[in-house]
């Protein structure tokens, strides 16, 4: 008999042991003592392709192509130890969309950097949020003064028609998760305009990687 996700309580199994942050009851992620910090990563969609396994995989993909991450996670652990670790699942955040929702959003990026973490896998929290209603709960779980990984893409880089509300939201949002959560190193996918990253240049130390997108523009702009 097929079971449903409700029947394990939504993973339920994801959290056990852990603490718990906030009012939305987000589990929080172990301060590892050894940080690790990304030489190279590799979208988790290309794990079963890379030969060479000393790099991260990221989520920074379509939540589709992660989901599994989150409905299956005790199956893909094996395979994600060959890695050097991993930055933690990356779902949608909406604006103005439903707060519930945004919660589970969450919940669930940390819940599954948790299991890992217990695994003895290197999971870094990613941290994403979206208008002020979300600064309440989307810095929930994470580690002060410790590492974290944002993304630019789809926000601040030119890939969506008519992004200004993503471009503003993450623009305000950027100084607000610097002062609650200190971070001693933000990793960035994406692009890092000056104008944009510049004034916190001295809160963090940024280590940014190229989107593949990014990639992908930069490659057309030589070719004109």
């Amino acid at each position: 008999m097929k079971k449903m996700k409700m029947d394990d309580d939504f993973q339920n199994y994801l959290v056990v042991g852990a603490v718990f942050d906030g009012e939305a009851d987000i589990p929080c992620m172990m301060r590892m003592d050894n940080v690790i910090i990304p030489k190279k990563i590799a979208p988790y969609t290309a794990r079963k392709r890379i030969k060479n396994p000393n790099v991260f995989l990221h989520c920074f993909i379509h939540d589709f192509q992660f989901s599994n991450l989150i409905t299956e996670t005790k199956k893909h652990v094996e395979e994600i130890t060959i890695f050097d670790g991993i930055i933690c699942p990356d779902p949608t955040i909406t604006i103005g969309g439903s707060r519930t929702i945004n919660q589970a959003q969450v919940y669930f990026s940390r819940a599954v950097g948790f299991y890992l973490q217990k695994h003895g896998i290197f999971a870094i929290p990613c941290v994403r949020w979206g208008d002020p209603s979300t600064y309440d709960y989307c810095f929930l779980g994470v580690p002060q003064d410790y590492i974290i990984a944002i993304s630019t893409h789809g926000c601040i880089m030119p890939c969506r028609e008519n992004n200004n509300e993503l471009r503003n939201a993450f623009i305000k949002g950027l100084p607000i998760m610097l002062e609650k959560l200190r971070p001693k190193y933000v990793i960035v996918y994406g692009r890092m305009p000056d104008e944009i990253f510049d004034p916190y240049k001295s809160m963090t130390t940024f280590i940014n990687f190229e989107s593949d997108l990014q990639v992908y523009f930069d490659k057309r702009k030589e070719k004109l």
